[in-house]
């Protein structure tokens, strides 16, 4: 066995097809109308139909699928041009620091409210 992907269940899908490809430069490899994944294996899906897959049945409750209990996270080399090219167009939960184990990161929500984390790699 071996893990194939993360799969977002989102609310709009237009609208976080177009943060993940236009905000954060993700580049758009798979593109099935309720499905888009990303290069790198990242996807993200409409959430009422792929709730609907997933139990066979509707999804009455529309509850929120962002709930700050799992972060995606990205690496990037020039993390300062990274921000200053992000950081307008989106909620920040904080602007770039200094972790304790010594990497420079920058956090915020996508339009689901799941956590995204930008960070610069670390030399292993």
């Amino acid at each position: 066995m071996r893990f194939v992907n993360p799969l977002l269940f989102v609310d709009d899908i237009e609208k976080s097809k177009a943060f993940y490809s236009d905000v954060l430069g993700l580049s758009i490899i798979q593109n099935h109308g309720n499905f888009v994944m990303f290069d790198g294996g990242f996807a993200i899906h409409d959430g009422k139909s792929l709730f609907k897959t997933v139990f066979t049945q509707d999804d009455t409750t529309s509850p929120p699928y962002g709930r700050g209990n799992m972060v995606f996270y990205f690496e990037e080399a020039e993390l300062d041009a990274a921000f200053d090219r992000i950081s307008p167009h989106v909620m920040l939960i904080h602007e770039v620091r200094l972790e304790p184990w010594g990497q420079r990161v920058f956090r915020l929500f996508d339009p689901d409210r799941h956590v995204v984390e930008i960070g610069e790699p670390l030399a292993l």
